[in-house]
């Protein structure tokens, strides 16, 4: 016996957006540099634990100069605010807070030694991954607002967080992530 099925609308029902919502990309703009802005901050407490726990002295050091970095993006970010014309402001980044959160709990679920570093690698390396995605993609917006000076800010720091990512790759490819496997 056969049963008939009615067909279904697979259309997705839209969300209704927020009475402050972005209405223009500019708003989205601005929005996303408080995003990040917010990141960064957070970021600069979280780094200090980071190297706290950190064993490697290449991981030790990697991390205290990110840190410095993780600084001059903050000030890059207030003088991007700057050049907007408004005031540097930040909203709290969920995915940001999300990506600490998890990164606390990798140390707190791992010994000291050679697989904590690993895995604050891996924690710093997915901070680094939403890092570069978001500059990424407001340096995108910055270039089609004519933003020149925000623009310039951005890509600079994009540079710097990719820099990050790649030392962070080199450190647990040459040796900690083989002295780990014998933990």
């Amino acid at each position: 016996m056969k049963t008939e099925t009615k067909p279904t609308n697979n259309v997705a029902s839209k969300t209704p957006a927020k009475k402050d919502a972005a209405k223009k990309l500019e708003d989205l703009f601005e929005d996303g540099l408080k995003d990040i802005y917010w990141a960064e901050k957070a970021l600069t407490k979280a780094l200090t634990k980071m190297e706290k726990n950190a064993t490697s002295p290449k991981l030790k050091k990697a991390i205290a100069d990110h840190l410095k970095q993780t600084e001059g993006h903050v000030k890059r970010l207030e003088d991007s605010f700057a050049a907007l014309g408004k005031k540097a402001q930040a909203k709290k980044c969920d995915a940001m807070a999300g990506l600490l959160e998890e990164g606390e709990g990798i140390v707190e679920e791992t010994q000291p030694g050679s697989v904590r570093d690993a895995g604050i690698i891996l924690a710093s390396q997915k901070v680094e991954h939403y890092e570069i995605a978001s500059y990424g993609t407001l340096a995108a917006f910055a270039k089609v607002l004519d933003e020149k000076d925000v623009l310039k800010n951005l890509l600079a720091t994009l540079a710097e967080e990719k820099k990050c990512d790649e030392l962070l790759t080199s450190i647990a490819d040459t040796d900690l992530n083989t002295e780990a496997i014998k933990n």
